[in-house]
């Protein structure tokens, strides 16, 4: 009898498959109520009923109010209205906007574009866990400061940052609070009643629901700017058909990772046991690249200083086993990240840095074979 590897997926930062009742909850919306959500006849109005429901289901996830909720194409959409649509409507007040050096580059690339707008960006660094201090934020402010975004939790290395001091500080000042939550969003808890932020993003596809929908939480308390114009869609805060389907199924990815979340974190956490002890065993040199104490369960990066991450990763795939460094650019080559750079200056833990992110799926067992594999690839390349 032949001996069927199962291929192991530990890329769910990256994306992760659409849960089956997920996929269920969508089926009726591209085969049955098909309508346009916008149409006043049945077909139409089952789709905006569809919308109206799984806006409430995202907004109780976040201790929102429903119409605070808007629906876009992806994170990268949501961060992109926020930045944008804060920072255009804010304009006469001051042109001074304030995020980190470890953002995704949603956010980095688009604090670009609005400095050739003629904005001021001051982006704050980090210390060597990957975490912005306060203090530098107080330091950076100006009376021209319009905007603070700073991420919930960082989707290389799994830091998470200290919003709720941030946003505080952010509200004491008249100063909006935009936070990505794309990576933190499922993983932990997020209570906006908590956390004065007046924009969040969240997306579907980090949460086991669909690519192609993601969405942006809007406080109602700031000015802000719509970047799509032409229907009368999400109150007027982003023209455009909605997608019914990826709607549906976002709340319903939302909804099973609320109830599963605890036990998800519990598993991610023995993973990460498991894979490091595994290495301090077999005296294998590894540094972990990110926070000890706070940081997204699902998260590990860690830097191999005797392997180079594409050959680890290559000899990975080889082997079934799907991971990233978190860093390849559009070409497909790999360069250093962005994240480890701002942590660190030695060069062979920015050459080596590798991201496990784990899913529901994965098993402690999955764990312990991926790092059995480490330490082969290692002691072979030796």
């Amino acid at each position: 009898m032949v001996n069927v590897v199962k291929d192991i997926y530990f890329d769910h930062a990256a994306s992760t498959f659409v849960f089956p009742q997920v996929l269920d909850a969508m089926i009726p919306y591209f085969e049955e109520a098909y309508g346009n959500p916008s149409s006043v006849h049945r077909l139409g109005r089952q789709g905006r009923r569809a919308i109206d429901e799984a806006r409430e289901q995202i907004s109780s996830t976040l201790g929102a109010e429903p119409n605070q909720i808007v629906f876009t194409s992806s994170g990268t959409e949501a961060d992109n209205m926020a930045l944008m649509g804060i920072a255009l409507a804010n304009r006469n007040k001051g042109n001074h906007i304030i995020t980190s050096i470890i953002e995704h580059h949603a956010v980095l690339h688009t604090c670009e574009y609005l400095k050739r707008l003629g904005f001021e960006v001051t982006y704050l660094p980090v210390d060597q866990y990957g975490m912005v201090d306060l203090k530098d934020v107080k330091q950076v402010m100006k009376e021209s400061t319009i905007l603070i975004s700073v991420m919930y939790g960082n989707n290389e290395v799994g830091t998470l940052q200290p919003i709720k001091e941030i946003a505080e500080f952010a509200k004491e000042k008249g100063v909006a609070m935009h936070t990505d939550a794309i990576q933190a969003y499922g993983s932990i808890p997020i209570d906006i009643s908590e956390i004065p932020v007046d924009s969040l993003s969240i997306s579907s596809h980090k949460i086991n629901g669909p690519k192609g929908v993601g969405a942006l939480f809007l406080s109602g308390k700031i000015k802000f700017t719509p970047l799509l114009h032409g229907g009368q869609q999400e109150k007027k805060r982003r023209a455009g058909t909605e997608n019914v389907p990826g709607i549906v199924g976002f709340a319903k990815a939302a909804e099973f990772s609320r109830q599963t979340m605890e036990e998800r974190r519990t598993k991610y956490i023995a993973i990460r046991e498991e894979m490091t002890k595994i290495w301090k065993e077999e005296g294998i040199e590894f540094m972990l690249n990110g926070h000890p104490t706070h940081f997204l369960p699902h998260i590990l990066n860690v830097s191999f200083p005797e392997i180079d991450t594409e050959v680890m990763l290559m000899s990975l795939d080889m082997e079934g086993i799907y991971c990233s460094s978190g860093s390849a650019c559009a070409s497909g080559s790999l360069e250093a990240s962005h994240v480890v750079s701002a942590m660190y200056e030695d060069k062979r833990r920015l050459k080596s840095a590798i991201r496990f992110s784990f899913g529901l799926n994965n098993t402690v067992e999955d764990g312990r074979t991926v790092a059995k594999k480490v330490v082969q690839i290692i002691e072979r390349l030796r």
